[in-house]
């Protein structure tokens, strides 16, 4: 059993016998709705109608009190006046009922005192002993035993059907818009979740509860505020152990929507930038909007997803194979060069002015010769470079054997195990092939889009197994020096990166100007001079950094220059720094902060001082490898060019992989004592040439500073 699995959940997606408090005769009232579909949709369990008005209520004997019922319910259905909530947990610690479904509005969702309403709430269940799945929300479902415990009218106007799929949000609306959709391609659908304001028991605990039947093979998230990260590595962990997958759609992309999520739930933004690594990270998959969430579902179902690269394209037109090329094309998602036994097995099938070649176009021959399909399938099946297959109908009726096209697909990918889609507009054509179990899409462009997603999330699941062999450092040792300065100094700063064996930059501190010539002696004929101060992390700005520095009196000026300014300003100076003076082939920018849900986060970026109004970076989780910083870095716009153009050399990678990992994995070990890292620039030669870290500044865990 899953430590993280909390029973009273798992019996509030399973009960047995219901609650309804606030139980109305008005079907279309929150306290009638989940009452009347217990009875529609075929709940054999018990369901005690609470109202101490009424006798009845729609048919069902009620009680006054949850202490009158018979026996103790599973779970308890809250749809009473904000007022009268409290009680209502009273009663359900009293009754020894282990979850409460809160319906009831007027809680964090409406501002200051709803926030604190909702916290005195929240604590008084968690002392009771009882978990809350709300307030705010609009209920769970369970389609398999017909628990029907929500208060939507998409259950009135689409009928449900049990599957192989669960829907778990914080939004009620972005709960049965995927259902919806799902239910017109014919996918069932076992359990939909609409949690609500999460007060207590959040979206990804819920979902965990999902993801533990193992007849779940699909979960879809809407998230609106990612407040438990762990809980979500653990859905994802547990349903990629037996195939299954998670889809998320996490809205607040943009300021206004991460400031309408916040007003919507009361929720706490998270940066958007981490949540991608951490998704990535996690092998969770992230649509970007409802369409994208549901799409690809059809497919995940008839093949669970794995890495993938080379498509084929078959149809009987040449156009649609021009256009799924293009859509392909644009995705990144490459077409399998056929090799010349199966081109010469495709020429012997079809007619002499048919294209043999991929996107591989069968003519209008295709209506009267029906024995080509399947031929031609059986011939690029042999074609080793064939990962998946899209097949383009955009036109069938009388003349064509679809029923024979839809049979022969669905045996071609039975026996093949590699994932075969259909695209076709005609609605009587997709009911052909869904009838015969093969996914089929209106468009092309669904079509590729969800290969794509099918195959790149394949290969997310297979990253994210493996880094599971990563561990992060548990120990918390105080590395940094005593002091009650929020910054660690240059010298300091640098000190500490070479200990984590990152290349830095040769380097004295000096505390007189004899000093400063005796390292440039050692350390020229080019040097470097700059201020080191723990007070001044920004030195250029004050005129603090002398560049080129060439002989002993250029020394001796630039030592007594900074002395001279940081004693202007007041502020205590550590010495001055000589630094050796290197030339590279380009500079990156490094940095790492703690992050409080997500821990370490590292980002590398392109240098220099545009980084951040170009955006040009990547951000990983600690723990991570080399191999994953070289594959984050191929996502840089700068990545062609770090490869090397026009005959220079590529850039060496290697020791910025290295760096990011080192400096990872510095911050890691010590989350008490170091808040931020950064490394800028680290300078870089070519491939094999490595690199040095030439500035650096730490922050002490707590600290807070204004730059000077």
């Amino acid at each position: 059993m899953n430590d993280l699995l909390d029973p009273r959940l798992q019996r509030a997606f399973a009960p047995r016998r219901i609650a309804i408090v606030g139980a109305t005769e008005d079907r279309n009232k929150v306290g009638g709705r989940p009452l009347h579909y217990l009875r529609r949709f075929g709940f054999q369990g018990a369901v005690y109608p609470i109202n101490p008005k009424r006798a009845t209520v729609q048919g069902l004997a009620a009680y006054p009190s949850l202490a009158a019922t018979p026996e103790a319910p599973d779970v308890a259905i809250v749809a009473v006046g904000q007022d009268a909530v409290a009680g209502v947990i009273d009663q359900c610690a009293a009754r020894g009922i282990g979850s409460a479904i809160v319906m009831s509005s007027g809680f964090g969702e409406t501002g200051t005192e709803g926030v604190a309403r909702q916290q005195e709430l929240v604590a008084q269940a968690r002392r009771l002993g009882i978990r809350l799945i709300g307030p705010n929300a609009q209920g769970v479902a369970n389609f398999q035993t017909g628990a029907v415990m929500n208060f939507s009218t998409m259950f009135m106007e689409v009928e449900p059907a049990d599957g192989p799929v669960a829907i778990v949000s914080q939004s009620g609306a972005a709960s049965v818009m995927p259902y919806a959709m799902l239910r017109e391609r014919g996918v069932g659908v076992r359990y939909l979740v609409a949690s609500g304001n999460d007060a207590d028991a959040s979206v990804c605990e819920l979902a965990l509860a999902a993801a533990a039947d193992p007849d779940i093979r699909v979960v879809l998230m809407y998230i609106e505020s990612l407040s438990d990260p762990d809980m979500l590595a653990e859905v994802a962990r547990l349903a990629s152990a037996r195939g299954a997958a998670v889809i998320a759609l996490k809205s607040g992309r943009s300021a206004h929507g991460a400031k309408a999520a916040a007003s919507h739930t009361g929720a706490i933004v998270n940066d958007d930038v981490v949540v991608d690594a951490f998704f990535e990270r996690h092998g969770i998959w992230r649509a970007n909007d409802v369409q994208g969430l549901v799409n690809a579902v059809e497919l995940y179902l008839a093949t669970p997803p794995r890495a993938a690269e080379r498509l084929v394209v078959m149809s009987h037109s040449g156009a649609v194979g021009v256009l799924c090329a293009d859509a392909a094309a644009t995705l990144g998602l490459p077409l399998a060069e056929l090799g010349q036994p199966v081109i010469d097995a495709l020429a012997g099938i079809m007619p002499s002015f048919a294209t043999a070649q991929n996107p591989v176009d069968l003519t209008a021959s295709l209506m009267t010769q029906g024995g080509m399909y399947a031929d031609t399938l059986g011939a690029l099946a042999a074609d080793p470079q064939a990962d998946m297959f899209l097949i383009g109908v955009p036109v069938a009726g009388e003349g064509y054997d679809v029923p024979g096209m839809a049979r022969d697909t669905a045996r071609f990918a039975a026996a093949r195990h590699k994932p075969c889609v259909v695209s076709a507009p005609q609605a009587s054509v997709r009911q052909a092939f869904r009838d015969a179990g093969v996914p089929v899409f209106t468009h092309e462009t669904d079509a590729i889009n969800a290969l794509h997603q099918w195959s790149r999330h394949g290969m997310l699941m297979q990253q994210s197994a493996a880094r599971h062999a990563l561990r992060a450092p548990s120990l918390d040792a105080q590395p940094l020096p005593d002091g009650d300065v929020p910054l660690l100094s240059e010298a300091d700063s640098l000190a500490l990166l070479a200990a984590a064996g990152i290349p830095t930059v040769a380097h004295r501190l000096c505390r007189s100007a004899d000093e400063a010539i005796a390292a440039w002696r050692a350390l020229g004929p080019q040097v470097v001079v700059k201020a080191c101060s723990a007070r001044i992390p920004h030195k250029s700005e004050h005129g603090l950094v002398f560049v080129d520095v060439q002989t002993a009196d250029q020394v001796r000026d630039a030592w007594t220059a900074c002395a001279e300014r940081v004693a202007a300003m007041g502020l205590p100076l550590d010495g001055v720094i000589v630094a050796q003076r290197v030339r590279g082939r380009r500079e990156f920018a490094l940095g790492v902060r703690q992050d409080p849900l997500f821990g370490t986060v590292v980002m590398v970026s392109d240098g220099g001082k545009y980084v951040e109004a170009l955006r040009d970076f990547v951000v990983l989780l600690h723990p991570f490898s080399e191999s994953d910083v070289i594959a984050k870095l191929a996502r840089l716009r700068i990545a062609p060019v770090l490869a090397g153009v026009r005959g220079e050399a590529p850039i060496d990678l290697n020791v910025v992989a290295r760096t990011a990992v080192a400096l990872g994995e510095l911050a890691a070990a010590h989350p008490l004592a170091i808040a931020s890292i950064d490394l800028n620039p680290l300078i870089v030669g070519d491939a094999g040439q490595g690199g040095w870290a030439v500035d650096a500044v730490i922050e002490r865990q707590g600290a807070s500073h204004a730059a000077h």
